[in-house]
Formats: C-alpha cells, structure tokens, sequence
C-alpha cells in the first residue's frame, strides 16, 4: 500500500518502484505559485530546503527514498521495519489536529458533541506525539483527494474508516530478506493448478508453511507478521509461549479442538463492514456477520471457563462484550437469511413489520386475485380478442396484456376504447384499464414499497453494528491472535517441540539437542546436535567437515530455532536459552544476478559486510563457505574466543561414513573424491584428481600424464592407417596430392 502524506502538483518525481507513491514534501516556507501549498503552511521567517519523499509501504516493511536540496543527496532506507523516528515532516500541525478532529468515522456516534468526539479521539490518538499526528493528517488529505475505494460514489460519500490502531516497531529483532531466503522460513511457488497459475503463488516448504495451521485468514495474517517482526519483548514472547504450554496439556487438547472449529466461522468483518458504510451490503454477509459473531460468543464462554491468569483468555472473557449477543441477537430477529440468498438481496423475517407483512400477503395472493381481475375484463372487451391478463410490473403497476391480433399493423390499431395504450412486448399490448388504475390506488406499487421498508430495516441494523464496529474489531484482533497460538500448540504437539527459556544476560544461544525443522521431516532419520554460543569463550564457532556432512544444515538448524524462538513458538531441541538476539545475519547463499554487474565474490563481500557493520555483541552471525574455499589449511589462530568444530566421520575402507554429530576438533581432509564418486564421475578422473591433489600438498610440479599421451598417439597412428587402407589406388580419379594435403598432414601435426 502506498501512502502520499502530503503532494505538491507540477513537484512529484517519479517513482521507480511499482505500486509505490511519491510525493513532494516542501519545507515549513510556502512554495511560489502554488496556493494550495500556501493555505497550509505556517508562517516561517526563511525557506528551508524541499525534501522530495517516496514512500512504499507494504505487508508490514516500511522502504523509504527522499531526495534532499540542500546538500543534493538521496537517502534511503532498506526494506525493513524502522525503529526510527522520520523527522521529515516540520509543519502542518494544527491543521493536520483539524482534519483528524473533523474526520468522519463510523465508529464515532452522530450523537456525540464536539467536545465528547475531541475527548474520544485523545483516547485514542497520542495528539502528543507530533510527527504521528502531522502523519496522519497528511494520510487522511490523500485519502481524502483519492478518494480510496469511493471513485465512484458521490461526492459526499466520505472514505470508509473505521477504527484507528495502533502499532509500534520496538524491541524487534533484525532480519534481511537474504536470511529470510536461505533459512527457508518463506519459499514462494508456483501454484501448480492450471485454474490458479494467475491468481499468484501458494508457500512452498517452508517454516512458515508447516506452522501454519491457522483456520481463519486473519489469523494466517497475523502469523506472517509475527514472522516478519520477531521480538525481543520478553513480556510478549512469554505470553505466548503460556497459552502454547496450555493447549498442550493432554487434558487440554478437546477445548482446542473445539476453538479451532470455531475459528474456522471468523470471517472477513472489516470487508463487511466497509460495505455497511457505503451501503453496499451483500445479502450473504449478514449471515457470515451472524455466524462470525456467535462464534465469538462460543470464544468468550469457552475462555471465561480457561484459566484467567493467561492473559488472552481474559481479554477475550473480558473484551467479547455483551454487544456482540446484542449485535447476534437483532440480525438472528431480522434478517430472513433463506429469503435474502433466495432474492439476492436483504429481506426481514415475518412478524417483524406488520406493514411489511400485509404487503407480502398481498403480493403473495395478487396471481389468484389478477385472474379474477382479468376474467372481468375480458367481459367488457372487443369479441375478437380471444383473451386477456393482468399483470403487475415494479416501478408501472398493474397492466392489461392482450394477444396482438393479425389486423393491428399499425399504431393506430393498437387504439382500444376505454384504454390506455402503453407499449408492445412480445407480440402482447399493455394497456391501462380504469380497473388497474383502481389497482394502482388501492395496492400501491407493492414490490418497490416492500424494498423500499425493508431497506429502511437494513439501514437501521447497519447503524446498530456499525456503532458497535470497535468491538467487532477487537473481536477480530484477538481471534486471530487465539488462532496463531493455537496454529502453533498444534505443530508443536505434531513435532515435539519444547519451550526455550529467554535469559537478557545471554549473549548467544544455548540449544541441547536441536533439529533442523524441516529437514527433520524430509529425511528417514535426523541426527539432533547442540549449540552453545556465548560467554567469554568459544563465541565464534569454526566448523570444519567433509563435503555433505551436515555443516550447512548445522548452521541453518541454528538459526532457525533462535528464529522460532523470538517469534514466540516452541522449537525443535530438547532444551533451548535465548540470549537477547538483536539481529541474524547470514552469508550462506550467494545471490547472484547478471543485471548487478558484479563477481560472486564481490557479493559474498557485500553480504559479509552488511553483517560486519550492522551486527552488534548480541548479534548471531551464519557464514558458509565464505569465498567458496574450503582450505582446511588456513585457519583462524587458536584462542579463547575462537571454538573448532568439526562434523564426526568414519572411514569404512574405501567409503566414508557420515554421523551427522557435531565435536571438536579439525576435519583433516575435505574427502572432497568421496563426493565426487557419489556425483557419478568417472574413476579415471578420481584417481588423477587425487595425485593432483598429493601434488598440490607436497609443493611438487604437476606433470600431464605419460600414459594417456601415448594412448591418445596411438590412436592417432591408428586412425591414419585405416585411411591409407581405404584408398583404391588404380582409381584413375585419386588425387594423391590433395589427400595428402588434406588427411596426411593434418593428422601427422595432431600426431607430433
């Protein structure tokens, strides 16, 4: 989603990123020639320098770009949550407080006073923090110039708000979309249905894909954005963890089978209600409105029973007022579900409205009654018309309908005497008669009427929900939450997860007998392995091993449970103790493009670098084979910082045996031919990469080798004699000077 704060006609670069909006910040200074501009701006004494913004907000990250005329220097911001305040915006702020103040919002009654909304509002909007309240002033003109999702309404049609929420970016932990990658914790595919090729991708095995067991799209919603905001809140990670802990308990497993059926009927409130706003309802919603807001009914009762102590289950006992029974109980009362999906459009149960209720009775007997009416009419018509029919049209009323007779051809034969001639359809004449006059005075336009009371109904229920929309909003807030927790209890019952244990002090981690999440569930058997990183000693870990013995895996396994960990979830060790991880830095991958330009070992340097001047002391930093070299000879001195590791293996005669087990020590040999042999290379090729390699180690000359050149002239000799062999020398047409020139001597400098 893009967002303009504020924009200056004739003064909007361009901006490179699709779907983003750019934007003209002009400084405190009115800018010449546009009044616009000069309407806004306060008093200044001097011009400041413009500061030119391009802002792309999307699923979470926020990326900013701005050019600034003072210096000529274009800054930016990676694609990442901020933790920084944007002192971009230096003016506007009593006009930014009366745009919020004079806003329209659904969930603020028409009944409240001005001084009652500035005293609702205050509750909610923090008019203290000054760059949120220029923000939000600057957003609420852009959408009110775009028009957001009301092109096409009338102008007095407002966009659609309904409710402010607040988020904070503290306390998170960093991660750079290369981690995100090489850790698998997203993997984007292609969906392989041919009816959904266009509609986009589906997740692909990924960590995120095997937690997600969410029931609701809300809550899959929130689960990405926990992934995309790991926390070092230890207040929130432990609040999460506890109801995790709870709905593992054996005794506890029916109750969270029963919420998640019930979290499965939490539908798309917000959508319905934006609908309601602009009285776009469809007849469908009304019932997943009501199912939805029982459900959160059958939540509240089912919590109010749970152990109140945990936090979520009071908020919800707590929070699922008694307006949502209210809410329920009106649209249950109401809205006939059957004759709205039968119609396409919102119809009122019986007994609700005694005039709407006469009214369909009548319509209902106007077939009966119409025939009886047409039998008299054909009474008093011309012999020649064999029969007649009255019929109601909404919006015309009540017509007589005749049969077109052969001899009415022109226009004037369509004249009867005593009627009305309205138009033709279908080879039948409608007309007015004094009789569906009659009609028309006595009944009435009845279908019109019957919408037009029943609409009024809807309009007055849809004032009823959309006054109680903050708690419909909360209702969705906290299902969702419920629904993760809930997502993430059941992965942690299905894979024998534990609970990690958060200690600030720790600088690293400590993982006893930890597994690679996804690796665990590909491979028949998954050899666990422990980690510690921290203290005085050993916090730099250099791991040695033969190609495919586990080094890489090792690595990822590490990161992924810190990960898991400052998400709030439970995670594959017997044990784990999370230090105050800030950020996880990779260099595993190489992220290799023509279109940058650059070697694989320049962006090898560019991603080590990124970890180099971003990581902190409590920073975990993941290097695979940085410069693609696995030298075991050139090592880091020994010291007490600096830990050797190696992946445990065995020598089988001619084989190698892998144990997958993480010890101390230094691997000897890459066993880099053992590898190779299980790639499918020749043995040939084996053995002369071996004596290479022996030659490489004892600093001796490599030499080609006697044999395969004599080999290959023998050949050679070969393949010239069989020439000779073929010639037919009383040929009279052999040129023995041409196959000289052409087959001899060609093959004897091959041969030399």
């Amino acid at each position: 989603m893009a967002y303009i704060v504020r924009a200056i006609p004739g003064r909007t670069p361009q901006c490179p990123v699709p779907g983003a909006a750019s934007a003209s910040f002009p400084s405190p200074a009115p800018v010449p020639g546009h009044r616009e501009a000069e309407e806004e701006e306060e008093d200044n004494e001097q011009e400041p320098a413009e500061i030119h913004l391009c802002v792309l907000w999307t699923s979470g990250f926020l990326g900013i770009a701005y050019y600034d005329t003072s210096d000529s220097t274009i800054h930016f911001m990676p694609d990442a949550p901020d933790h920084e305040s944007l002192k971009l915006l230096q003016r506007g702020l009593e006009i930014s407080k009366q745009r919020l103040l004079s806003g329209n919002y659904a969930f603020i009654p028409d009944s409240m006073t001005t001084t009652e909304k500035i005293l609702f509002l205050s509750s909610v909007i923090p008019f203290d923090c000054l760059l949120t309240v220029r923000a939000l002033g600057g957003l609420l003109k852009f959408l009110g110039r775009r028009r957001i999702g009301v092109e096409l309404e009338d102008y007095n049609v407002s966009v659609p708000i309904l409710g402010f929420k607040k988020f904070v970016l503290t306390h998170l932990v960093s991660i750079d979309q290369d981690t995100y990658s090489v850790l698998q914790i997203f993997k984007s595919e292609s969906h392989p249905s041919v009816y959904k090729v266009a509609s986009g991708l589906k997740e692909g095995l990924s960590l995120f894909g095997i937690l997600n067991r969410c029931r609701c799209k809300w809550g899959e919603k929130l689960l990405r954005l926990w992934f995309t905001r790991p926390t070092l809140d230890l207040g929130e990670l432990n609040s999460r963890l506890d109801v995790i802990q709870f709905f593992l308990l054996p005794q506890n497993l029916d109750m969270a089978q029963m919420l998640h059926r019930l979290l499965g009927h939490i539908k798309n409130v917000p959508l319905i209600l934006k609908r309601m706003k602009l009285s776009h309802t469809k007849a469908s919603d009304w019932q997943v409105l009501y199912k939805t807001v029982y459900s959160a009914l059958g939540l509240r009762d089912a919590c109010r029973s749970l152990p109140q102590a945990i936090q979520l289950f009071q908020d919800i006992a707590q929070e699922f007022s008694d307006d949502l029974h209210h809410i329920a109980s009106l649209i249950g009362k109401v809205v006939d579900f059957e004759g709205s999906l039968a119609e396409n459009r919102f119809t009122v149960l019986p007994n609700i409205d005694p005039d709407i209720d006469e009214k369909k009775r009548r319509l209902m007997g106007l077939p009966s009654f119409l025939t009886e009416v047409a039998r008299k009419e054909l009474e008093n018509l011309d012999s020649r018309i064999p029969s007649c029919s009255v019929i109601y049209i909404p919006l015309i009323g009540f017509l007589l309908s005749i049969p077109r007779l052969p001899s009415m051809v022109e226009a004037s034969d369509f004249e009867i005497e005593g009627l009305d001639f309205m138009f033709l359809s279908e080879e039948k004449l409608h007309y007015r008669s004094a009789r569906t006059k009659e009609l028309d005075a006595l009944l009435g336009d009845l279908h019109c009427d019957i919408r037009d009371q029943e609409t009024l109904w809807m309009y007055q229920l849809q004032c009823q929900v959309l006054a109680r929309a903050a708690v419909l909003s909360r209702v969705l807030d906290l299902a969702s939450r419920l629904d993760v927790l809930l997502a993430l209890a059941s992965a942690a019952r299905d894979y024998g997860y534990s609970r990690p244990r958060y200690s600030p002090q720790l600088l690293g981690v400590r993982i006893q007998n930890g597994r690679h999440p996804l690796m665990e569930l590909c491979a028949r058997t998954f050899v666990p392995n422990s980690a510690e990183c921290g203290g005085d000693r050993g916090r730099v870990k250099v791991i040695t091993g033969p190609n495919s013995s586990g080094k890489s895996i090792y690595l990822k396994q590490v990161g992924l449970i810190t990960f898991m960990a400052l998400v709030g979830s439970f995670v594959p060790a017997e044990e784990a103790e999370i230090g105050a991880v800030d950020a996880i830095f990779t260099r595993i991958h190489s992220c290799e493009s023509i279109s940058l330009g650059l070697s694989t070992f320049m962006l090898d340097l560019n991603q080590v670098a990124k970890a180099v001047n971003n990581a902190t002391k409590q920073s975990l930093v993941l290097i695979d084979e940085f410069g693609k070299g696995t030298n075991t000879l050139q090592l880091l001195p020994q010291g007490p910082l600096v830990q050797y590791l190696t992946m445990e293996t065995c020598e089988d005669g001619d084989d190698l045996v892998f144990f997958y087990q993480v010890c101390e020590g230094i691997a000897k040999a890459s066993h880099a031919s053992h590898t190779a042999a299980q790639a499918g290379l020749p043995d040939q090729l084996l053995t002369r990469g071996k004596e290479v390699s022996d030659l490489i180690r004892s600093g001796k000359p490599i030499k080609p080798v006697k044999e395969l050149l004599k080999e290959k002239q023998m050949e050679n000799y070969q393949t010239l004699v069989d020439k000779f062999l073929k010639l037919d020398l009383e040929d009279p047409n052999l040129d023995l000077d041409l196959f000289m020139s052409q087959e001899v001597l060609p093959a004897a400098t091959a041969i030399l």
